[in-house]
């Protein structure tokens, strides 16, 4: 099996991009399940195959443990790692290649607490890999851009899995916005540039040193634009999952 973390910030259009990546394996012959990790999820788009909140439930947690919304989605996530030997044998009972697993909707819940840790240990860290969506609108500007850019770089380094970023809901975009990301992210002058010609103050300057440091440890990398409505993108991340998994092989061909 290889597992596929969809991971970015609240809003960013993660469980839609679960429904859509999953709608193109099936045209594909691919199979695949899908798996939520979110405890206070609604309104889920897609079949969920596997549920934390089968162990764990925001709503449950508010009431047993008289917390509100904030503190109950972080004890959700510590009880999380208490489940994940149930949720690992729940996901071991299908036989797939591929389980999308869906992550919490705020980024901190799933990067920066340890449940997140065992529960990649437990299905397998060699077999992982992240799919970050960048908000666009936060990487219309400049700074916006890099402080993306150093939010997927943080996501990398916590859990040092491969990864690809992905520039999420890009059919929001004029067309001019679309662009001017895309070649922010292919070239590494174009930002320089656009960062300088900013309003030079403290923030500037510390997104430019961000921006170079970034870039000489190799996390400077091209976003791929994707669009869970318009549906394009979403090869281009099969793609990356496949050369990171199998050196660029088509499991479509076989």
């Amino acid at each position: 099996m290889q597992f596929i973390y969809f991971v970015g910030t609240a809003g960013s259009g993660k469980s839609s991009l679960v429904y859509a990546f999953k709608e193109w394996m099936t045209l594909q012959g691919l199979d695949c399940i899908t798996v939520n990790l979110d405890p206070g999820a609604e309104d889920i788009p897609y079949d969920i195959d596997v549920d934390i909140r089968d162990w764990v439930r925001v709503d449950e947690v508010m009431e047993e443990y008289q917390l509100g919304p904030n503190g109950a989605q972080i004890v959700c996530a510590d009880l999380m790692a208490m489940n994940a030997k149930e949720l690992v044998e729940a996901i071991d009972g299908f036989k797939t290649n591929y389980v999308l697993i869906d992550t919490p909707g705020q980024i901190e819940l799933f990067a920066f607490r340890r449940s997140s840790e065992a529960i990649i240990d437990a299905l397998g860290k060699d077999d992982s890999f992240i799919v970050f969506l960048s908000d666009p609108h936060l990487s219309k500007s400049p700074s916006g851009f890099v402080s993306s850019l150093m939010l997927c770089a943080t996501v990398h380094f916590r859990f040092d899995i491969p990864f690809l970023n992905v520039l999420s809901k890009a059919d929001m975009l004029k067309e001019e916005e679309f662009d001017q990301i895309v070649q922010w992210s292919q070239d590494p002058d174009a930002l320089n540039n656009a960062l300088t010609n900013e309003k030079i103050d403290s923030r500037t300057m510390l997104n430019i040193e961000f921006f170079k440091a970034l870039e000489s440890v190799g996390m400077f990398r091209e976003i791929v634009p994707v669009s869970s409505q318009e549906k394009f993108g979403i090869e281009d991340i099969y793609d990356a999952i496949q050369e990171s998994f199998a050196g660029g092989e088509d499991l479509r061909s076989d």
